[in-house]
């Protein structure tokens, strides 16, 4: 019953808790005392352990959870599979609706075009999160912010021009390669 329980809160969690890890420790932290798997002491010292280690925090709590109201491995396994379930389902659905409409819509003028914005919102997300990360404390000089638009500019060339070289020269890990070459080289 205990490992019932386990699965369907975490379950739920995984369903309902939008926002992250740090959104989801207020659900987690009802149902725990809802079925009495451990003492809020207990629960405290887990949230601080679970920011502490590699990973999602909601993931890092739900594990151990898991180990703590059954004691064994197989408790965390079950919870940890329990929170990530909803989301895996979710996004094969949407893989698996992607790949239909992709067949079934290839060719239409408003399925390429409704695509085509979203390619752009995606950028446009992608550069929100870079301009966040445009402090003072990671651009040393003049250089870097050149490394940096480099990097923008050959990020966006295949969505302006479209061929092998700038899709070559676009490629993340090749970027990532030769930014990363550049700074060693620049700033050793």
């Amino acid at each position: 019953m205990l490992y019932l329980q386990l699965f369907l809160s975490f379950f739920k969690i995984g369903l309902f808790g939008f926002g992250g890890g740090l959104a989801i420790l207020s659900l987690i932290q009802m149902e725990v005392e809802k079925y009495g798997w451990m003492s809020q002491q207990e629960f405290v010292d887990i949230v601080a352990v679970s920011q502490v280690t590699p990973g999602p925090i909601g993931i890092n709590c739900a594990t151990y959870v898991g180990y703590t109201a059954t004691g064994s491995v197989w408790g965390s396994l079950l919870t940890t599979f329990a929170i990530v379930l909803p989301s895996l389902i979710i996004m094969l659905s949407i893989c698996k609706a992607y790949f239909w409409l992709g067949k079934r819509f290839k060719g239409n003028p408003y399925f390429e075009q409704t695509l085509r914005m979203l390619r752009f919102t995606v950028l446009g997300l992608i550069a929100s999160a870079a301009l966040m990360l445009i402090k003072p404390v990671n651009f040393i000089d003049s250089v870097s912010w050149v490394i940096f638009g480099a990097v923008c500019f050959f990020t966006v060339l295949p969505q302006i021009h479209k061929n092998k070289v700038t899709e070559f020269l676009s490629h993340p890990i090749l970027l990532i390669v030769l930014a990363g070459a550049a700074g060693f080289l620049i700033y050793r």
